[in-house]
């Protein structure tokens, strides 16, 4: 009862403490020996919200585990972002909350806002673009990818390579998002690239759910999640989704005789990188801290560059010779250089996302 009382008076557990949960590098623990013997001895990671199939998740969790020892238990591996933050910030102080957080950028500083992050710098800390990271270490660009347009070229007689193309009475009961904008990072930035695409801007993202509206109106826009359950089903066979994802479901979709073809739109070229952080949190504090050592090692990185991601170490494996050469080949090819909105610009997006979608599609 006194516990549920404080609960009620706005209680909030405090951070996990001890040499782990504090430690801000792999040294603060005595070096990477030490880091792995003491995540050996959590032997458990709690993750959430990561798909298999997603920029080739579930290699990285197998390896994980192989390599260590240690479980992962990956929980609502078909969640969102939005669900992810949730858990993260309702579970403190719980030995089920989770250790480690992807999140897109916009609900990333949502973590940051809420205190949830702990700033943990990985020993591939220097070769990391300094645009792509906090200075504290708080998160820090993982893998990214450019919206795509996947289509099923024996469901549609002509796919489309142009958002503009999206609006043709062709395309009716055709186009789907993978999820729903105001709680998915890559519905999110689909939203964000129709807006690109259609004279809006990273200041203003209104063009996007006009575009959208559009579609509603024209009878084009399917209001089904999409995934490659739902397009084999010919649900969705035009689907708005990282590249990465697209790529990475078409080897699933012709086995079932489904011809996806991938390709980044040129009118609305957006370009996007998740992120990772430990959270304060973590019941595992040394899994965790492990977790992202590893996904920022070069093996980590070839794991997700051959799930058709860009890695965010890539230019510098590249410079060094530990890039896998063949899966970088195998990367969509896009001109120009990908320019990325500021995080205030993200934040001022997701409100007039949250704001305007449910107006905008109905």
């Amino acid at each position: 009862m006194a516990a549920t009382a404080a609960g009620g008076c706005g209680y909030a557990p405090a951070a996990v403490t001890g040499k782990a949960a504090t430690a801000r590098s792999a040294a603060d623990l005595g070096g990477m020996d030490a880091l792995v013997k003491a995540a050996k001895k959590e032997g458990r990671l709690n993750v959430y919200a990561l798909a298999p199939d997603w920029a080739n998740y579930g290699e990285m969790i197998k390896t994980f585990e192989r390599k260590y020892g240690i479980e992962v238990n990956n929980e609502n591996p078909g969640g969102t972002s939005q669900l992810a933050l949730g858990a993260a910030d309702k579970r403190r102080g719980q030995d089920r909350a989770v250790d480690a957080l992807d999140l897109g950028t916009a609900f990333m500083r949502n973590a940051q806002g809420k205190r949830l992050l702990a700033p943990y710098k990985v020993t591939g800390w220097p070769g990391i673009p300094r645009a792509q990271k906090q200075a504290d270490g708080s998160y820090l660009n993982n893998y990214g990818g450019y919206i795509s347009i996947g289509c099923d070229a024996k469901a549609v007689k002509k796919c489309p390579r142009t958002l503009a193309e999206l609006l043709r009475p062709e395309y009716r009961n055709k186009v789907a998002l993978n999820g729903n904008p105001a709680e998915s990072s890559s519905a999110f930035s689909a939203l964000f690239a129709a807006a690109l695409a259609n004279g809006g801007s990273f200041d203003d993202v209104r063009p996007g759910l006009e575009f959208f509206k559009k579609l509603k109106q024209r009878g084009n826009f399917v209001p089904v999640e999409s995934s490659p359950a739902t397009i084999r089903k010919g649900e969705t066979p035009i689907s708005l989704d990282w590249d990465y994802l697209n790529l990475g479901y078409r080897k699933e979709l012709t086995a079932k005789g489904v011809d996806w073809q991938v390709t980044v739109p040129s009118d609305g070229q957006y370009s996007q990188y998740y992120n990772q952080g430990v959270n304060a949190y973590a019941p595992h504090p040394a899994a965790a801290r492990l977790w992202l050592e590893f996904l920022y090692s070069p093996q980590g990185q070839n794991i997700w560059l051959r799930g058709y991601s860009r890695p965010a170490l890539l230019d510098r494996m590249e410079k060094d010779g530990t890039a896998d050469k063949k899966a970088a080949a195998r990367l969509p090819e896009v001109h120009g250089t990908p320019r990325f909105p500021t995080p205030e610009q993200e934040d001022a997006a997701k409100v007039a996302i949250n704001e305007g979608w449910g107006k905008a599609v109905g």
